[in-house]
């Protein structure tokens, strides 16, 4: 073959190569313009709309979350409003189905339902509330302390005292961060809980007998 023939044929090929790769890349760029479109679609339309759905599905269920007589109802629903177990499932990536989840980690560790409270809370994404976001770690603390599951129990009152400081919150899981040091024999670590409740929250409720329960774990230190 001729140098000359050569030259064609790469030719061809080359404009072959450049012509396919150039439908190529417009396709390519066709399908991100869709995807772009359909993101948006996705976060200003669909979940919009499911999070004003399911917000007003949550206002009957929320009248039955404090009531225990109506726990279930709170659960499942009363047939005219669907119950925040329907809402945490159905709703996911709502604000509604998210606070559905707290909801349901307190009702049921009040039922005695551990497993299920602690999956429940697991799903609780922080929001950053000074007082949902640490009373979620606070009660997955519970809930592991009931399974007997001690060293999450105090991984989780750790986080719960530390996410948010206040005289509220933080000395009431400090005291059960204490109470679980003490099963667990370690009563320095106990008697270090119980001292800072002294110590950084004098004012609050926990402190008017915490020097009772560092005399105890005190008196254990060998």
């Amino acid at each position: 073959m001729s140098t000359t023939e050569k030259e064609v044929n790469h030719n061809v090929r080359k404009g072959t190569f450049l012509e396919e790769n150039s439908k190529s890349l417009l396709f390519i760029a066709a399908a991100i313009v869709a995807l772009v479109i359909i993101f948006f679609w996705y976060q200003n339309v669909y979940l919009k709309g499911r999070a004003e759905e399911a917000s007003a599905k949550m206002y009957k269920a929320e009248q039955y979350v404090g009531v225990d007589s109506l726990a279930n109802k709170a659960l499942k629903g009363d047939g005219g409003y669907p119950g925040l177990e329907q809402i945490a499932e159905e709703y996911n990536n709502t604000k509604s189905a998210n606070l559905a989840n707290l909801y349901l980690g307190g009702i049921y560790l009040r039922k005695g339902e551990y497993k299920k409270a602690t999956e429940a809370l697991g799903k609780y994404s922080e929001t950053g509330s000074p007082v949902a976001d640490p009373l979620a770690l606070g009660m997955l603390g519970d809930a592991y302390s009931e399974l007997k599951d001690y060293s999450q129990a105090i991984t989780y009152y750790k986080k719960a005292a530390d996410k948010a400081s206040n005289k509220f919150t933080s000395p009431m899981f400090l005291k059960k961060l204490g109470l679980v040091y003490e099963v667990q024999k370690d009563y320095k670590s106990a008697k270090d809980a119980y001292t800072k409740i002294k110590t950084q929250y004098p004012s609050s409720q926990e402190a008017t007998m915490i020097d009772e329960y560092i005399a105890r774990a005190d008196a254990q230190i060998k």
